[in-house]
C-alpha cells in the first residue's frame, strides 16, 4: 500500500510539472511572444498577444501577424525586431487579405515550420519567396499576354518612347526630371485592370501641339501605329506583377498548350494545369531532385528532366535556357485558381471564367506559341524527340509553296487521326479566326511564294495496282507498309487524303523536301531507281485508292 501511495505521488508531481511547463511554454516562451517582446510603437511596448487577421469572404484566418506585426491591422508602425518590416505597397492591403490567400502556408498554425507548411503532410507550403507573385494567379488570370518576343517588344516600345519620363509602371519611372523632360502622369502599372482612356494618343498629341514649352513638348512625340499597337500590348498587360506576366509569356511561347490544358483549353496528351501551383509535395518524389525538397525545385527539375523525375513521363525535356525554366515553374506555381464568392472576383477573371475571354492574346504567333511550338518548334522546323515519332517541319518552303490553303486549315481544324496532332477546332481550342492566323503565321516563318494549282484537286488518272508494287518497294520504308508512317509522316490519313489536292502530292514526290530525308524522286539514288511522271502518278493514284475510291 505504501509503495502505491508514494508512486501515486511521483507519478501526481511529474504531472503537475508537466503542466506547469506546458504552461510557461505556452504564455511566456512561444517563439511570437519572444518575438513580439521585442516590439516597440510611439507609446511604448506592444501588447503581447495571440494576433490574427480574419476575413470570412476569403475564408482567411491568418495568425501569421503574431510573428510578422507590422503586417497586421492598424500596426504597420510597430519596430524593434527584424520581422517587423511592414508589407511592401501592392494592390491589396495584407491587414483585410491575410497572408496565406497570396503566399501560401497554414494560416492558423503559430509555429514558424508549421505556419510556413515545412511539415511532412500539409498540402499547402508556402511559396518561396522569390515565386511570392505566382500567388497572384490564386485570383487573378492574366488576360491578353502574347508569346515572349512580342511582350519583350511591346516593353522595349514603352522605354524607348520614353514613357516612363511621365509615368510610373511597377515601381519604375515618373519622376520629374531637372530638365522639364516629364513630370507626374498617371500610373500605369494596372491598366489591365481598371479603365484607361483608349484615346489617350490623340489626346496627347493635341496637348503637344498646343504647349509652347515644357514637357508636353520635350517629352511627348507622336507614335507610329507599329508602335502604338505595341504600347496596347504593354498597357493591356499591366496587372502590378510584371513577374506573373513575363512567366506566361513564355509559357505561350513553347507548346505547353498543345499539351496541357488551362482553364479547359489546350491538349489532352498531358495533365490538366489549372491548379498545378496546388500539386502537393506528399505525393511527389523528391529522390532525384537535387537541393530543398520544394515544390518549386520539383518542377524545375521537371522541366529539365521529366522521366527522372516522373517515372514513364512522355514529357521531353524543356529546350529552354535555366532563366525561362525558372520562367516557367514561376508560371506553373501560379496555376491556383480558388473559388471565390463573386464580392472578390477580379474584373479579369469574371471576363475569363464569365464571359468566355480569352486568356492569352490571339495573333498568330501567340497562338503557334502556345499550342503548336511543341511539336513543330518555334521556328517551325520540326523536332525529332527520343522515343517519339519526329514532328514534321511545317514551315519547310517546298512544303509551303505548294500546300494549299484547305490541307494547312484542315489540318490544324481536325488533326490527324491515330496520329498525336490533335483537331483544335473540335477541341474548342481555336475557332476559325485562330486558324486563319496561325496559317498566316506559319507562311511568314517561311515566306515561301505560294505557287498557283493549275489543275482541278482530283486529276491523275495513274494505275493504282503498279502505284502499290511501287509504294512497297519505294516508299514503304520510311512511310510504312499501307502508308501507316514510320521514319515519315503516316500517308494514309483520311484528313490528308481528303485535304491534299494531286497536285500537292505529285509535286512533293517529284521534288522532296529539302532538309529532310525525302528527296527528289526525279534523281536516282543508290538504293532505289527515278520515276518518272507516269510512277509517280502511279503512286497518287495507289494514295487515293486508300481513301476507298474517292476521286
Amino acid at each position: 500500500m505504501r509503495k502505491n501511495k508514494l508512486l501515486l505521488l511521483l507519478s501526481s508531481a511529474a504531472v503537475l510539472l508537466l503542466l506547469v511547463g506546458a504552461a510557461a511554454e505556452e504564455n511566456y516562451l512561444r517563439e511570437w511572444r519572444r518575438i513580439q517582446a521585442q516590439g516597440r510603437s510611439d507609446e511604448g511596448a506592444i501588447p503581447v498577444q495571440l494576433r490574427q487577421v480574419v476575413n470570412p469572404g476569403l475564408g482567411v484566418a491568418d495568425r501569421c501577424v503574431s510573428c510578422h506585426v507590422s503586417m497586421g491591422p492598424g500596426e504597420q508602425g510597430v519596430r524593434g525586431a527584424a520581422l517587423f518590416v511592414a508589407h511592401k505597397p501592392v494592390v491589396h492591403d495584407p491587414s483585410d487579405y491575410g497572408c496565406t490567400v497570396c503566399h501560401g502556408g497554414q494560416g492558423q498554425a503559430t509555429e514558424k515550420n508549421d505556419a510556413h507548411g515545412d511539415v511532412h503532410f500539409w498540402p499547402e507550403p508556402m511559396l518561396d519567396k522569390g515565386m511570392s507573385y505566382a500567388g497572384c494567379g490564386t485570383c487573378h488570370v492574366a488576360l491578353h499576354v502574347p508569346e515572349q518576343a512580342q511582350l519583350r517588344a511591346a516593353e522595349l516600345a514603352f522605354e524607348r518612347l520614353d514613357c516612363y519620363s511621365c509615368h510610373r509602371v511597377d515601381g519604375k519611372g515618373g519622376t520629374v526630371r531637372p530638365d522639364q523632360g516629364g513630370m507626374e502622369g498617371p500610373n500605369l502599372s494596372r491598366t489591365a485592370l481598371v479603365a484607361y482612356d483608349k484615346e489617350w494618343h490623340a489626346k496627347h498629341t493635341a496637348k503637344s501641339a498646343a504647349a509652347a514649352d515644357g514637357p508636353w513638348k520635350k517629352a511627348f512625340r507622336s507614335v507610329t501605329t507599329e508602335d502604338l499597337t505595341l504600347l496596347d500590348t504593354f498597357l493591356a498587360t499591366r496587372v502590378a506583377a510584371p513577374q506573373l506576366v513575363s512567366a506566361k509569356s513564355v509559357f505561350l511561347s513553347y507548346g505547353c498548350l498543345g499539351c496541357h490544358k488551362v482553364s479547359g483549353v489546350g491538349g489532352d496528351d498531358g495533365p490538366d494545369l489549372t491548379r498545378a501551383g496546388f500539386k502537393d509535395p506528399g505525393q511527389v518524389s523528391f529522390e532525384h531532385v537535387p537541393g530543398k525538397g520544394s515544390m518549386s525545385n520539383w518542377m524545375a527539375e521537371h522541366f529539365r528532366a521529366p522521366a527522372s523525375v516522373v517515372v514513364g513521363s512522355q514529357m521531353p525535356a524543356a529546350a529552354v535556357s535555366e532563366s525561362e525554366i525558372r520562367q516557367l515553374t514561376f508560371f506553373t506555381l501560379s496555376l491556383r485558381r480558388k473559388e471565390l464568392r463573386d464580392v472578390y472576383l477580379p474584373k479579369d477573371r469574371i471576363r475569363a471564367s464569365k464571359f468566355g475571354e480569352r486568356e492569352f492574346a490571339t495573333d498568330g504567333a501567340t497562338l503557334y506559341g502556345a499550342f503548336c511550338a511543341g511539336c513543330h518548334g518555334a521556328d517551325g522546323q520540326g523536332r525529332r524527340l527520343p522515343g517519339l515519332v519526329s514532328f514534321p517541319s511545317i514551315a519547310n518552303p517546298d512544303f509551303l509553296a505548294i500546300a494549299p490553303e484547305a490541307l494547312l486549315s484542315k489540318t490544324i481544324e481536325l488533326g490527324r487521326p491515330g496520329r498525336r496532332m490533335p483537331g483544335w477546332l473540335k477541341s474548342d481550342a481555336l475557332n476559325s479566326d485562330d486558324v486563319k492566323a496561325v496559317i498566316a503565321h506559319i507562311r511568314a516563318l517561311s515566306a515561301a511564294t505560294v505557287e498557283t494549282d493549275p489543275h482541278p484537286p482530283r486529276w491523275v488518272k495513274g494505275d493504282s495496282a503498279e502505284g502499290k508494287r511501287l509504294f512497297s518497294s519505294t516508299c514503304s520504308g520510311c512511310h510504312g507498309s499501307y502508308g501507316v508512317g514510320g521514319e515519315g509522316p503516316a500517308l494514309n490519313n483520311k484528313v490528308l487524303l481528303e485535304s491534299a489536292t494531286d497536285h500537292y502530292l505529285v509535286e512533293t514526290i517529284k521534288r522532296g523536301r529539302r532538309g529532310t530525308a525525302m528527296s527528289s524522286f526525279l534523281e536516282p539514288s543508290p538504293v532505289r531507281p527515278a520515276l518518272n511522271q507516269s510512277d509517280i502518278e502511279n503512286l497518287v493514284a495507289y494514295l487515293r485508292s486508300l481513301q476507298g475510291g474517292k476521286s
